[in-house]
């Protein structure tokens, strides 16, 4: 897999019928190492260990409901309250991050209501935080750590 624009983290591996497959220490199993998955282990070990959100508040990969339609996630971090406090959006490193791809974020997030957005293709990061009452977003150099 290509060297993406994260820190160095290391992985579990492991090989079974000619795929490999990366453990995901969120979902606590092993999953087909894919480029997007490849991206989304990279955006975890780098929320978890440079922003140092805990483990126990990270969500991956799971359906929700966008107008009456079946949608999937890729990160979600809580905050201790149990709201919504980030939502990251992971593309393969071949994907080019474009208006779609903000689009597609902003139509989890009329249902989710986070306070930070992040798109990633593991070679650019692009952040936002959410202004509700003034129904507008700004880009940020960074998501802050948790605190």
């Amino acid at each position: 897999m290509q060297k993406l624009n994260f820190p160095a983290y290391q992985f579990r591996f492991k090989s079974s019928e000619n795929k490999v497959s990366i453990f995901d220490q969120i979902r606590k199993k092993f999953i087909i190492l894919t480029p997007e998955e490849w991206v989304r282990q990279h955006t975890v070990q780098y929320l978890i260990e440079e922003k140092k959100y805990p483990k126990s508040l990270i969500n991956v990969e799971k359906l929700i409901k966008v107008n009456d339609t079946n949608k999937r996630y890729d990160i979600i971090i809580f905050n201790p309250d149990g709201s919504i406090f980030l939502i990251v959006e992971c593309k393969s490193n071949t994907v080019k991050i474009t208006q779609e791809t903000f689009d597609q974020i902003a139509r989890y997030n009329l249902e989710l209501q986070s306070e930070y957005l992040m798109i990633t293709n593991g070679m650019n990061h692009y952040y936002c935080q959410m202004n509700y009452d003034e129904k507008r977003y700004s880009f940020l150099k960074d998501i802050p750590n948790y605190k």
